[in-house]
């Protein structure tokens, strides 16, 4: 399949059968596809024998190293740089430039290539920060409140400029057949998180590169970036993203130096998926995990895992506060031979934090329990004191939903529940007004159902279903609020092929109501590239009269606020040549990587090659033709 033993990889080969196949589990935990030529049997061989010897008394018993189905997640770029000059150079004294990219390679499951090239640099005092442009939005909800909206006066780009948006520049990310970090703009720069793990400082107006930091493993989450006053030249901003393997980063945003770092939960399967939201000199970090998929391995004990939020020092990186949202796990009792089974487990929290400042209140919503019992806040919208990280309340849309990866094969002594729906929360809460100011806490699930609560007690207002739902259907990364209009973006593709009644479009929802306002289902993958799926996933963004919003489908829209018709579209799914002096591909524009409208230019990802979407790797900067 990608020219090694699939008995070595035990977890890995399930996982990439099933995102080959299209599901997308577990607000999106399965590695991504593989691109490239398979392994040729002697670097495989080779590859196997090394990492036996020197990498899996730590990395199999998962203790305090990354767990072999986890590096499936890195680009085989990352690890080699750990083995030749980073953390792992150590382990790997001598062995030869051939023995670490065999070791590698075997751990990644895909080739080196080295089809892109290093990104353009900025000349000396080309680029210099400017700090009279503090950040328009800190955070990847673009405001406290996770509204993902933009101000027609911080757009400065209204319908007819829309109209006639062209390519200004394109940047392709190294070694990338995903990208899933939203862009962070600050300084006179575009902040950006690469699937290889480097995080680069692009100058706004040319793409040339500022500086580079090399984090540990992928970066997908949005990089939320310290405010500071305009023109004050003392500032010193951070800018704050985790990375694929549960670790969290406070770097200088003008130098790209490493200020400090941390890992919040020891758990070897923990991973950082949720971006990081910045309020008040707290960082607000979201904790999630790869035991879901994990738990196929063999003789696993599922599971142990809790899903938590951890309050740091902003500057300091001191730990203020944690909170769990499951209790500990404890030994079932089970007459069954083999690995022991622990619960409860799961609760991991896949998105953004939302703030909310009147209330001094931080929500946050959960994912699915791994095993049974499930607890009562997995599914689930929590409020939280911020300043303490106590849980005010608490409200479950899905009870008894014990599921993981192993569930996927016949009778696997791992599986809580066959029959359990997979529901996660894998969107951020919206705090948001209706059109008579009363406030709503709004929430958007996998089933394809949209829940509007009252902020002050958690109490349900009103649903409303908008997709079939399914474990890659109903509402996956995230929503938008503007104007009393919630605008909900639906996937429902399912395994083979798209779910029963399924529902894929953009929806307009009355905060006040849940009543559905439009909907935009105007949608088709034919004449379209392998691997098209007709569905939205990524987060839409709000801009006063028009909504922006990514496609599974590759193209990017323009939508009109009251009626839902289609203002523009540009098609992403093809071939950009790139400052950077390549020819990159664009494909699904999906994760928590929203487009982003600002002072006349749209910033938008392109490229998913996760759970069967259409890869690619490329950053797209439009603006206005003359």
């Amino acid at each position: 399949m990608i020219g090694f033993r699939l008995a070595a990889v035990g977890a890995l080969a399930v996982g990439l059968a099933f995102a080959a196949a299209g599901l997308a589990v577990g607000a999106d935990v399965l590695p991504p596809t593989p691109s490239g030529d398979a392994l040729p049997p002697q670097v495989a061989r080779r590859g196997e024998e090394i990492y036996a010897t020197r990498c899996a008394g730590c990395h199999d018993a998962g203790e305090r190293a990354p767990q072999r189905s986890l590096l499936a997640f890195m680009a085989p770029q990352a690890i080699h740089r750990a083995l030749s000059r980073g953390i792992m150079r150590p382990m790997a004294a001598g062995l030869s430039e051939d023995d670490m990219r065999a070791v590698a390679e075997v751990m990644a499951g895909r080739r080196m290539t080295t089809g892109t090239t290093a990104p353009k640099m900025c000349a000396r005092g080309a680029s210099p920060f400017d700090y009279a442009e503090p950040p328009p939005f800190a955070n990847w909800g673009l405001a406290p409140g996770n509204a993902h909206a933009i101000s027609p006066k911080v757009a400065r780009l209204d319908r007819e400029q829309v109209g006639r948006l062209q390519l200004r520049w394109a940047f392709a990310y190294p070694d990338a057949t995903q990208v899933r970090s939203q862009p962070t703009l600050a300084g006179g720069a575009v902040f950006v998180g690469g699937q290889d793990g480097t995080v680069l400082a692009l100058d706004r107006t040319s793409g040339c590169a500022r500086w580079m930091f090399r984090a540990g493993g992928e970066v997908r989450t949005g990089i939320a970036v310290t405010p500071w006053r305009a023109g004050d030249r003392k500032a010193r901003p951070l800018i704050y993203f985790g990375d694929e393997l549960g670790r969290v980063y406070a770097v200088d945003a003008i130098t790209g130096e490493l200020r400090w770092d941390a890992q919040p939960d020891s758990h070897p399967a923990v991973m950082l998926s949720g971006p990081p939201t910045l309020f008040e000199g707290k960082l607000l970090v979201p904790v999630s995990s790869q035991e879901e998929l994990k738990a196929v391995g063999p003789g696993y004990e599922c599971c142990t895992f809790r899903g938590s939020i951890v309050a740091y020092d902003a500057r300091t990186g001191a730990q203020l506060w944690r909170t769990y949202t499951i209790d500990p796990p404890t030994v079932r009792g089970d007459s069954r031979p083999g690995p022991r089974r622990f619960a409860p487990s799961g609760g991991a929290i896949w998105s953004a934090p939302t703030v909310d400042a009147q209330r001094r209140r931080v929500y946050i919503t959960t994912g699915d329990a791994y095993s049974s019992p499930a607890a009562p806040l997995t599914d689930a919208i929590l409020a939280l004191d911020l300043d303490t990280g106590r849980i005010i309340w608490s409200y479950q849309a899905t009870a008894g939903d014990a599921w993981n990866v192993a569930c996927i094969l016949p009778n696997h002594p791992n599986c809580a529940d066959a029959s359990a729906p997979d529901f996660d929360f894998g969107a951020p809460p919206v705090l948001a007004a209706a059109n008579d100011g009363e406030a709503f806490l709004l929430a958007g699930q996998k089933s394809g159902t949209v829940y509007g609560l009252d902020p002050e007690t958690g109490r349900l207002r009103w649903s409303t279903k908008v997709g079939s739902g399914g474990p890659a259907g109903g509402v996956h990364f995230g929503m938008s609020a503007q104007g009393g209009r919630l605008f909900v973006p639906v996937t429902d593709y399912a395994p083979k092929g798209m779910a029963k009644d399924a529902k894929p479009g953009v929806y307009a929802l009355d905060i006040k109501t849940g009543r559905v306002l439009w909907r935009y289902t105007d949608v088709s993958c034919e004449d379209r590239p392998r691997l098209c799926r007709p569905g939205f996933g990524g987060p839409p963004t709000a801009v006063g009269d028009y909504v922006l919003v990514g496609g599974d489908d590759g193209r990017l829209r323009a939508l009109d606020s009251a009626s839902g018709a289609q203002i523009w579209t540009f098609d992403t799914a093809r071939a950009f040549t790139t400052v950077n002096g390549d020819i990159a591909h664009g494909g699904a524009i999906s994760a928590l990587a929203g487009p982003l409208a600002h002072q006349g230019m749209v910033f938008t990802n392109s490229g998913y090659g996760f759970g069967g979407k259409m890869p690619g790797g490329v950053l797209l900067v439009l603006a206005p033709s003359p």
